[in-house]
């Protein structure tokens, strides 16, 4: 619980102003599916995208959270929360500065969505699931983790031995087994950009 003290300090530049600079809207696109399913690369295609059309984009990934904001953390229910907490709280940071947040973590509770959506004012949380089936994922696995699931020597796999629960109202849905990264992208532009303008 934040200390009764400290205050947010409310500086002469503003969300808006900044948007009005960038010539478009910050808001958050969370992508959520299991391990291997699409989410970083159709993100980091995606960022590329939005980046060469000159807008401000950032890519947060789950494997590079862990290195650094998150390296304390652990991948316990408890852990996994607080580890998508700080994520959430950090994208209304970049989206204070103006910037569009993607994210691609695996977020496979529903009760976890909510608590991200309920973490963003109105209209600046959009969720994206990367829907692709366990097997299909378990094909793409170059690193070898679902098989080391299968035979037990990791534990918690979400998909595996932890349950991934189907988003139950996403804005947008990605069938990454039957579409290409091109239509996927295309996809998500065609979502995006009447939202940033």
């Amino acid at each position: 619980m934040t200390p009764k003290y400290i205050c947010k300090y409310r500086g002469a530049i503003s969300r808006q102003d900044r948007e009005n600079r960038n010539h478009h809207k910050a808001v958050t696109l969370w992508f959520t599916g299991l391990s291997c399913s699409g989410k970083s690369t159709i993100a980091h295609a995606v960022e590329k995208q939005l980046f060469d059309l000159g807008r401000q984009v950032y890519v947060f990934d789950g494997d590079n959270v862990r290195h650094g904001l998150c390296r304390d953390l652990t991948f316990s229910p408890e852990d996994r929360n607080e580890n998508l907490r700080r994520i959430a709280e950090m994208t209304k940071l970049f989206m204070d500065a103006g910037i569009i947040c993607l994210c691609a973590f695996i977020t496979p509770r529903e009760s976890d969505r909510q608590m991200l959506r309920s973490m963003h004012a109105d209209g600046d949380f959009h969720l994206v699931h990367v829907d692709c089936p366990v097997e299909e994922c378990s094909a793409r696995d170059v690193k070898g983790y679902y098989a080391l699931a299968r035979q037990g020597k990791i534990r918690n796999y979400t998909g595996i031995s932890a349950p991934f629960d189907t988003p139950q109202n996403p804005e947008l849905t990605l069938d990454s087994r039957n579409t290409d990264l091109r239509t996927c992208v295309d996809q998500v532009m065609h979502y995006l950009t009447p939202i940033i303008g």
